[in-house]
């Protein structure tokens, strides 16, 4: 087998051929009619008129020899069967094909439609024209990238190969357009807000930190889809608002977590957590049916259906039914205690990581539909408390043992926000790289007044649940770290 070195010294060769016979191997633009799939969609009227036409496409398939050579292109719409003869082209035209063309060449090429005598829709060839050399080669047809970090490095050629990987990609656009749609049609409406804060708020995660010159000031990659802006944005007169972007978030890696990621968040005025845990189900038995054609799945060791009635999880119950810790009255040393007999690895020793440790051991048994409510306060410095004072009025989609969402009846008491602000600040002199950072200009604007309000978020990782793939597969370009040649 050649070496891709010898492959690519033989097609420059090639490539010189062209070039000597006055053909300009990358052009601007070469002739193009219409689209593969809709040649395939309309082949039975273009085959009876008869009429020439053009299509371009990379070259995925090429055999045969002598008189007739057979290609297969693919323009990113269909794969579509191509027919070069000698008593079509002409011996000049087909032995330079023959010389000049491989297999990851994209070629134009001008004939007819017609049936193969193998029943194969086709086009015969009248003329043809290089619309972009090659020189590397395609990964083998049946294999293709098989080292995860190759096909992650090449996505551009995993996406050529790989049918399911550019399917999902397909799948994720078409997932956030039916998000976008179904809250446009509830009435809300799409805003922007800056995606470079002084401070961050709305999700407690350790920040990227940069800094802006012009303003000589340091500032922050939003973890968030502007959580606090939306709420100004309550404030400012607008009744139903939501945001799809992206965020950044500077932790590790997993499955279920990346630094760089799509988010949604919507706030919505007059409304409370009950009304929000109507909407997301109807939200989220939209997108499945509409995207993936169902509501039952089976992904991470668990199945369940949208469709069948959401339970309401308790957020201390569940511990305390799994683990036996009251989290009310539990110490730090009883909750190290019980962690380390389940065998859990924790980080940090403060009753808000320990806690929220707590439940993620005992998440992973819950497959779902649910909504996890009735939160301790000290784990929503966002949320509106309930009556008995100790847990907040937020609320999470619970499928296959995660999170797959998170909304709250926004707090909009500016006393009760300072107070929370000031103890995720002490969190946070005390090495917690994840507490909320105090927004105080934010807290002024509660103060003016803001709704009762109802805000819930969304990302990646419910499209990663429903087509059953780790986020980082669904990534378009996954952050690789350069080379080193």
């Amino acid at each position: 087998m050649a070496s891709e070195t010898e492959i690519r010294d033989a097609r420059l060769k090639k490539l010189a051929l062209l070039t000597e016979r006055g053909i300009n191997p990358y052009p601007a633009k070469v002739p193009r009619d219409f689209s593969l799939k809709e040649l395939k969609e309309n082949f039975a009227q273009k085959e009876s008129a008869g009429d020439p036409f053009s299509v371009v496409g990379r070259i995925m398939a090429l055999r045969g020899q002598g008189a007739i050579l057979f290609a297969v292109l693919f323009d990113g719409t269909e794969k579509f069967q191509v027919i070069l003869k000698k008593d079509e082209l002409g011996e000049e035209m087909l032995s330079l094909f023959a010389d000049t063309v491989d297999i990851g060449d994209f070629v134009s090429v001008s004939g007819v439609a017609l049936t193969s005598q193998r029943g194969e829709p086709s086009v015969l060839a009248k003329t043809w024209e290089m619309g972009a050399k090659s020189l590397l080669p395609l990964p083998e047809k049946w294999h293709g990238l098989q080292d995860v970090d190759e096909r992650y490095r090449k996505r551009y050629l995993d996406l050529l190969m790989n049918d399911e990987a550019r399917d999902l990609i397909y799948k994720k656009s078409k997932f956030w357009n039916v998000t976008r749609d179904f809250l446009t049609k509830e009435g809300f409406l799409e805003v922007e807000t800056p995606t470079l804060e002084t401070t961050t708020g709305g999700a407690e995660a350790e920040p990227f930190k940069t800094h802006h010159n012009d303003y000589d000031l340091p500032v922050f990659l939003r973890i968030s889809v502007g959580e606090l802006w939306q709420k100004r944005l309550m404030a400012g007169g607008f009744p139903k608002t939501f945001e799809i972007g992206r965020v950044y978030r500077n932790e590790g890696s997993s499955p279920d977590h990346l630094q760089e990621f799509t988010n949604m968040e919507f706030y919505w005025a007059f409304a409370d957590y009950n009304d929000g845990m109507d909407l997301v189900k109807r939200m989220y038995r939209t997108i499945a049916t509409e995207v993936f054609g169902k509501t039952e799945f089976t992904t991470r060791g668990h199945t369940f259906d949208l469709a069948h009635d959401w339970a309401l999880i308790d957020y201390a119950e569940e511990i305390k039914k799994q683990t036996g810790v009251d989290i009310a009255t539990a110490t730090k040393a009883e909750m190290e205690q019980t962690l380390q007999k389940l065998g859990v690895k924790y980080e940090g020793n403060n009753i808000e990581r320990l806690t929220d440790t707590l439940w993620k051991y005992c998440r992973k048994n819950i497959s779902g539909p649910a909504f996890l409510i009735n939160h301790p306060k000290l784990v929503a410095p966002l949320a509106k408390t309930n009556p008995d004072g100790m847990s907040v009025q937020r609320f999470q989609p619970i499928l296959a043992g995660s999170e797959v969402g998170n909304g709250y009846s926004e707090l909009n008491d500016p006393i009760d926000q300072r107070e929370r602000f000031e103890l995720q600040q002490k969190l946070i002199d005390a090495g917690d790289k994840e507490a909320m950072m105090p927004d105080y200009e934010f807290v002024e604007m509660l103060e003016h007044g803001m709704p009762p309000t109802c805000g819930f978020g969304f990302g990646e990782r419910l499209f990663a649940f429903f087509a059953d793939k780790p986020l980082r597969e669904l990534q378009t370009f996954p952050l690789m770290k350069p080379r080193i040649e």
